[in-house]
């Protein structure tokens, strides 16, 4: 049997058997607990201690390359977001709320968990990793037509919060967004709109809930065709993992 062969025998079992069990257990809640009483929640905590990155990259490897890629690109089209670059807090806060039931994804409450990454230190971690990827110059784009009225709209209704850019705000785990695939976003926007990602914040949902389809589309559009700073440069790869078999793509999320 090939590498390649071999990588897909476990891994594609490995996600299906996952998706099979953890669908058993969507009914549950999950709350994220108080280390002890008057002390720092676990996010809290992850987000003061000093991360190690190289055992970030461990993790990274061990817990969320199968579904995100080598890069940290996700994969267009499919569900699993780009997450290479994102503000270290951001990584933080959204790992703690897939612990605590906030966001809704068996997969990743199952990767997220304290069986498979640890505490508060390992989150750390891995969200430093995360951090300090670039990101990818060839994101899944929306509709070109409608980016003048997508800038309009963000201008008044996004750029407050999430930056002029879509650079999102480390200090207040405000997500970036620029460069983000843009079936993906969608996504995430009617999430967050219906209630289904229960982390959304009150003003967000209160500003999107009369998006007529067309608003949405554009100022989506738009919001993927940001262009950050930190772009891999052209036929970048991600060295730490060069053996790992880049035709690999996993389940679509439906």
């Amino acid at each position: 049997m090939s590498k390649k062969a071999l990588q897909r025998s476990y891994i594609r079992p490995l996600m299906q058997g996952a998706i099979g069990l953890l669908s058993g257990f969507s009914l549950f809640s999950y709350s994220l607990p108080l280390l002890a009483e008057g002390h720092l929640t676990e996010f809290e905590e992850a987000i003061k201690l000093k991360p190690n990155v190289e055992n970030g990259k461990r993790l990274y490897k061990t817990i969320c390359i199968t579904c995100h890629g080598p890069e940290g690109w996700g994969v267009a089209g499919s569900g699993y977001p780009q997450i290479a670059g994102q503000l270290k807090n951001v990584v933080i806060k959204q790992l703690a709320d897939f612990r605590a039931g906030n966001r809704d994804n068996p997969i990743m409450r199952a990767f997220s968990s304290r069986r498979s990454l640890g505490g508060p230190q390992e989150i750390a971690d891995v969200a430093a990793y995360v951090s300090s990827m670039p990101m990818t110059p060839h994101n899944e784009q929306g509709f070109s037509l409608h980016l003048e009225e997508g800038k309009v709209i963000y201008d008044k209704m996004c750029a407050e919060c999430h930056g002029d850019e879509g650079e999102g705000d480390i200090e207040k785990h405000v997500p970036r967004i620029q460069r983000q695939h843009y079936s993906y976003l969608s996504r995430q926007f009617n999430w967050i709109r219906n209630g289904r990602r229960r982390n959304g914040d009150e003003k967000m949902i209160k500003q999107i809930r009369n998006f007529t389809p067309p608003e949405q589309v554009a100022v989506l559009s738009y919001v993927a065709s940001l262009k950050p700073k930190n772009v891999a440069p052209p036929g970048w790869r991600n060295r730490d993992f060069d053996n790992f078999d880049r035709s690999w793509r996993p389940m679509r999320i439906r």
